[in-house]
């Protein structure tokens, strides 16, 4: 028995969700999200929640239950609350400048690194040395906080580089004379 599966997908006030075959449509006020699931589970809409049952006792079957009760879930969220990474810069002369669609990034290197912000993500930034990036898709979210690390990994002598707020850089003893 999968402890996700079992949970049901509470719908908070104005959202709402519709199932059509094995497509649930999520609607609330960040936007609308869709996604379809195998045919390896039933997905039903019953008293403002979402359920997810597995159509048999296979090891496909188990896996996407709690996978496709995760997407609803964090679809639920997306259009409600909707996602967010932060980044920080360290280093001396590192910094970034959101502009319109891209975002502009010096990072020591002997061109300026611009970024392209794609659609349905929302990048902003406070400070010169930190990165919001903020959307309803967890995947699109995610993916380009890890695209902006990307170009300049935090290293472990200085801790110089892009790291996610949260993150925890060990560091390293230099030479010893």
């Amino acid at each position: 028995m999968s402890r996700i599966g079992k949970k049901p997908v509470e719908l908070p006030s104005g959202v709402t969700a519709s199932v059509s075959g094995q497509t649930v449509e999520v609607k609330g006020p960040k936007g609308t999200h869709s996604f379809t699931a195998t045919d390896d589970v039933n997905i039903v809409v019953e008293d403002n929640a979402v359920t997810v049952t597995p159509r048999g006792t296979s090891k496909r079957a188990r896996q996407q239950w709690g996978m496709s009760r995760t997407r609803v879930a964090n679809m639920v969220t997306g259009v409600t609350t909707g996602f967010k990474k932060e980044l920080e810069i360290n280093g001396v002369g590192y910094r970034a400048q959101a502009q319109g669609q891209s975002v502009k990034l010096n990072l020591g290197l002997s061109h300026d690194v611009d970024f392209p912000v794609p659609a349905g993500v929302t990048v902003t930034t406070p400070k010169p040395t930190e990165i919001i990036i903020e959307g309803t898709d967890p995947q699109l979210v995610g993916q380009v906080a890890a695209n902006i690390r990307e170009w300049r990994k935090p290293e472990p002598y200085k801790g110089k580089g892009i790291k996610y707020k949260d993150e925890f850089i060990f560091r390293k003893e230099g030479k010893k004379k």
